[in-house]
């Protein structure tokens, strides 16, 4: 008996454990500009820091600016062991708050998506 509860505890710990990680979905840690940060310079590129790593293919993110246009960005990468999501924005963004759209796709299919804004006041 004492052997059959102990395989059932090994089984339901190792279920657990093995879900937790099959549901694991790549969160936004970082970011450059700063997440609700104000900069002084006007970045030539983005960086998404994120917990997992990502799928290029299905990977992106629409920057808007303080003219609520859509900012062109270009050059698209993954770095830092596919865990960090890079863009090149334009030379010269004007001053004003920029909003950063994302959405990313984790090598294990999980989506995930959201927003930060940042600033650029020189």
């Amino acid at each position: 008996m004492r052997n059959i509860l102990l395989a059932a505890a090994f089984t339901l710990l190792t279920s657990v454990t093995l879900s937790g990680s099959a549901y694991a979905h790549a969160k936004l840690e970082a970011a450059q500009p700063p997440i609700g940060g104000t900069v002084k310079e006007a970045p030539t590129e983005l960086d998404l820091k994120f917990s997992e790593e990502l799928n290029l293919k299905f990977t992106g993110v629409k920057v808007t600016g303080p003219d609520k246009q859509e900012v062109k960005t270009d050059d698209a990468m993954l770095m830092d062991g596919d865990k960090t999501f890079m863009v090149s924005l334009p030379k010269g963004l004007a001053a004003g708050p920029y909003k950063v759209e994302w959405h990313a796709l984790s090598q294990d299919g999980h989506k995930t998506h959201g927003e930060y804004k940042f600033t650029v006041k020189p």
